[in-house]
């Protein structure tokens, strides 16, 4: 079991994420509290494993509870704001959830973090089902050059790495942000994303034709490399009627 605190002085927040912890076979939920004081007592003493994070709190931000923890505890931020992210991934958290916090994005947060603290664990499912995934509303928020920017799921082309930035092409631009390609695949759905080549992830709804091992969106031609190639077509075949 993962040994959970939450920490937030909204109670409304703090009655949505008890219900969410609820409902996952291998979170435990030691306790929820309004004071990040007492939370970090608790962090300090080593009984928590995984912190569900306010950042704006009046005695104690979240950012300074992240340094004052000094890494003794696998947090994941939970705020209505933002501009609190690059901060946040700076000082490793597992996961930023933007407030309101759907369950099927909190859900893949905490696998996340299944994926962390229990490496040989396989992912478990829910004990409820997940509300259904809304493709068209989900983002996610990467840095660039002067910013965190919003980028909606549904507008991704396809993602190509260069070294330690990668690219995001959609129909109106194309955004680069200084991040792994392993990072960004971790980030995105499964069901909706699939990586292609160690240089390319692509959107699998917006590949117009495939032609032995090219994938053609719009004009661009993107090759299917020799490691990805039997996953992918097995994806492939799957949608083939």
């Amino acid at each position: 079991m993962i040994r959970c605190l939450v920490v937030d002085d909204e109670p409304l927040a703090l009655h949505i994420l008890e219900d969410y912890i609820s409902k996952m076979p291998f979170l435990q939920l030691i306790k929820s509290t309004t004071n990040p004081i007492e939370a970090l007592t608790m962090v300090q003493d080593g009984n928590i494993d995984l912190v569900f994070l306010d950042v704006q709190m009046p005695e104690l931000t979240g950012i300074q509870f992240l340094r004052i923890a000094n890494g003794k505890t696998k947090v994941i931020l939970t705020t209505a704001y933002p501009q609190y992210a690059l901060e946040g991934y700076e000082l490793d958290v597992v996961d930023y959830l933007l407030k309101p916090i759907a369950f099927d994005r909190f859900l893949k947060s905490v696998q996340k973090a299944q994926s962390v603290l229990q490496p040989a664990a396989k992912p478990v499912a829910p004990a409820e089902p997940a509300q259904q995934d809304d493709f068209l509303s989900d983002f996610i928020f990467v840095k660039t050059e002067h910013k965190i920017q919003k980028v909606y799921l549904h507008d991704i082309l396809y993602i190509e790495g260069l070294k330690d930035y990668v690219s995001i092409f959609t129909d109106a631009e194309r955004i680069i942000t200084l991040q792994g390609m392993k990072k960004m695949d971790d980030a995105l759905p499964d069901k909706h994303f699939i990586r292609v080549h160690k240089s390319y992830i692509v959107a699998i709804n917006k590949i117009d034709s495939i032609e032995r091992s090219r994938i053609f969106i719009g004009d661009k031609v993107i090759p299917v490399g020799d490691t990805y190639r039997d996953d992918f077509f097995k994806v492939i075949d799957g949608k083939n009627i």
